[in-house]
Formats: C-alpha cells, structure tokens, sequence
C-alpha cells in the first residue's frame, strides 16, 4: 500500500512542477493555487510513504517519478528535446526505480 502512496506522492511531484511551469512565475493565479495543492499533497504522501519505506529508497523513488514524468511532460507540452540520449537517460532512471522497488 505504501509503493502506491509513494507513487501517487511522485506524480504529485509532477503536478507541482508542472504547475509551476504553467503559472508563468505565479501571475496565472489559478496554476499558482494547483502548484500549492500539488506539492503540500505530494509531501504528505512522501511522508506517509517513509512510514515503511526505507527513506533513501522512497526519495530516490519520488524524484525519479518526479525527474521521469517531469521529462516526459516537457517534451509532450513544452517542445523539449526527445533526442536519443535523452531519452536513454529517461529509461535509465525507469530502470533504476524498478531496481529500488525490486530489492526493497
């Protein structure tokens, strides 16, 4: 139950970055407010998560869903770079949160 709370925590993670993004330095009020939600939500599922989760284990996790879904967010909405690389990159931390959730 705790890897879908520590989930759910890392696309909130997502939610606030993109949102922040969206809020244009919070002049979009509405993206501001989301951005807000998204991040106090976020931390208290972080939290929640480490109850029984190894914390190295579940931050690494966060950011990786955080960095992962961010990238991806920012080549579907934001015209960034998909090159190979990138890309490689992207699927190397995949693999890295797989291997985490694997030997926890």
């Amino acid at each position: 139950m705790n890897w879908f709370v520590l989930i759910l925590a890392g696309l909130f993670e997502v939610g606030f970055t993109t949102c922040l993004k969206f809020s244009n330095n919070f002049k979009n009020m509405y993206w501001g407010v989301g951005f807000f939600i998204c991040i106090t939500v976020s931390f208290i599922l972080l939290n929640k998560a480490i109850q029984t989760i190894p914390i190295g284990t579940a931050y690494a996790v966060w950011t990786g869903i955080g960095a992962v879904g961010t990238a991806i967010i920012g080549i579907m909405f934001f015209n960034e770079s998909a090159e190979f690389w990138r890309v490689l990159f992207i699927f190397t931390l995949i693999a890295s949160i797989i291997g985490l959730k694997l030997v926890s």
